[in-house]
């Protein structure tokens, strides 16, 4: 997901199949897989089974329901119902503003594990959608091993704004540490 590319093989971008307007993450998710890049990331996103239970049940699944994914008996937890969507430490993001909410502030919290190279400082760079506004802390991860792991926090303002905009808007999040570049796909709904 971190490695996909959104250049078709004509070196545009990629475009909607239907409208032939540019696609949005909506529509091609992350974009085309790169195996070789895939096979060397630099970064992952690490989540397991047991992550994925807790925001089953953070989204109010039956038990019964759970079991459909999961062998054995699921029982949700207290601190399981509290979760939030933007609590998975998934590598895209996914805001949704109330449309008439100003400077509403979300913020959420993502942790990468160095796989690449061992001492590696990844620098970030955002490309906020439009009618948002983005901050990264901290904008540098300084790794000093493989598999160690760092956490960041991503936070993402809904402006004020005199005229409305789109229901949707899309950036990106991207690191960058020499020949490495992990991108996250961001897209801001307004409700």
């Amino acid at each position: 997901m971190t490695t996909a590319y959104t250049i078709d093989n004509k070196g545009k971008p990629i475009s909607d199949l239907k409208s032939h307007a540019l696609a949005t993450p909506f529509g091609i998710g992350s974009g085309h897989v790169d195996p070789i890049k895939a096979s060397d990331p630099g970064l992952i996103y690490d989540i397991t089974a047991d992550d994925y239970i807790s925001y089953l049940c953070s989204l109010k699944y039956k038990e019964s329901q759970i079991a459909l994914f999961e062998e054995g008996f699921i029982e949700c937890k207290k601190g399981q119902l509290a979760m939030q969507p933007g609590d998975l430490n998934y590598p895209s993001f996914a805001v949704n503003f109330n449309r008439k909410a100003r400077n509403v502030t979300i913020t959420y919290k993502r942790t990468v594990t160095n796989v690449g190279i061992p001492k590696s400082t990844y620098k970030v760079s955002v490309e906020a959608p439009k009618g948002a506004y983005v901050i990264v802390r901290p904008k540098v991860l300084s790794f000093k091993k493989l598999n160690q792991k760092l956490s960041y926090k991503v936070s993402f303002i809904g402006l004020s704004r005199k005229k409305p905009v789109a229901n949707s808007a899309f950036g990106s999040l991207l690191w960058v540490s020499g020949n490495y570049r992990v991108k996250s796909p961001i897209a801001v709904t307004w409700k």
